[in-house]
């Protein structure tokens, strides 16, 4: 079999860490080339894994042929890249927030289905082996309904993170639109629906920007949820956890309670009203003091390679990130919003 080709848009930290050496593992995979602004970081990507190195994306969409490509950029060039591609008949994984708006992301669902090409969204919550391991135990009724829960995701700020620092795009409303919501809460947003199997009918909450100084951007945000099967809980996002991070749920149920990261990060524990505890570990969330593989890459080519759609597709995008825009209505306007 022909390897598929792609390229990656932009070269920052989730693309160096996490998308580029994942491809480059891939046996399926041909990286070929590479866009960024500062061409330097494109070529330092050439350096390490072939290819070649471009100052913008649209000279890769003019003069190279390739089947997919990675959209790893600042929030507000996800539509206009992965459009770009779509109608170049490639096949797209586009970071997450996916878009700024709701119209945005219904446009970029709108060229692939267009283009008859697949598109994904990055969101590696639902592929860490915990998130897994709790699905597959929810799914199986042992704890019955859920009626309460609280889903969390914080760590220090995009600084210790980002390639550029304090000096990164995170921090640029003009770039980013959205701060700690657009970076973690909607990994979280995505994550509560598919672990739920359910959607969220109303949002209340509270955003704001706490400690992070010169920026317009949201830092942290606490947003009450209720769900449309009637379950309430919490979602928090946050920049400032700047000793012990967290990357937890919890869900309270019917036969019991179920905690996910909740500890060291690997397990998932459920305690049943019987008295019964079960530990299940199952390996690392990834974290950005420690990266294991994501999941994330090999499930694009895989959808490539066998011709089936993406189940991290535009659609569950679009989902997870109305209900983010909704936790910013809700902030603006003091009151419960409808979804």
């Amino acid at each position: 079999m022909n390897k598929i080709k792609v390229a990656v848009f932009g070269c920052g930290a989730i693309a160096q860490r996490r998308h580029i050496p994942e491809y480059a593992e891939n046996e399926h995979v041909e990286l070929v080339a590479f866009a960024d602004p500062n061409l330097e970081r494109a070529q330092e990507m050439v350096d390490l894994y072939g290819g070649k190195a471009y100052a913008s994306y649209e000279e890769i969409l003019a003069n190279e042929e390739i089947d997919a490509v990675s959209v790893c950029t600042p929030n507000y060039l996800h539509a206009p890249m992965t459009i770009a591609a779509a109608n170049a008949g490639k096949h797209v994984l586009v970071e997450k927030p996916m878009a700024c708006s709701i119209e945005e992301a219904e446009q970029m669902i709108e060229a692939a289905q267009k283009n008859n090409v697949y598109l994904m969204v990055g969101h590696n919550q639902r592929l860490m082996p915990p998130h897994v391991k709790a699905k597959e135990i929810l799914d199986s009724g042992k704890l019955g309904k859920v009626l309460t829960f609280r889903t969390s995701f914080g760590h220090p700020g995009p600084e210790a993170w980002s390639v550029d620092g304090a000096d990164s795009w995170f921090f640029r409303k003009e770039e980013a639109i959205m701060g700690a919501m657009g970076d973690l809460g909607v990994h979280k947003s995505d994550f509560i629906r598919y672990l739920l199997n359910d959607e969220v009918a109303d949002v209340a909450s509270f955003i704001g920007t706490l400690h992070k100084e010169g920026t317009e951007v949201d830092d942290n945000a606490t947003c009450l949820l209720r769900m449309k099967s009637g379950a309430i809980g919490t979602l928090v996002a946050s920049w400032t956890q700047y000793k012990g991070g967290d990357n937890s749920t919890i869900l309270w149920c019917e036969n019991g309670v179920m905690k996910i990261g909740t500890v060291h990060g690997n397990e998932v524990i459920v305690e049943l009203t019987d008295g019964t505890v079960e530990t299940y570990e199952v390996g690392m969330m990834s974290t950005n003091e420690k990266q294991v593989p994501s999941g994330v890459i090999d499930a694009f080519v895989e959808s490539i390679t066998t011709n089936t759609p993406p189940t991290i597709s535009g659609e569950e995008g679009l989902r997870a990130v109305k209900v983010i825009l909704g936790a910013f209505e809700s902030q603006k306007t003091g009151r419960v919003v409808q979804l």
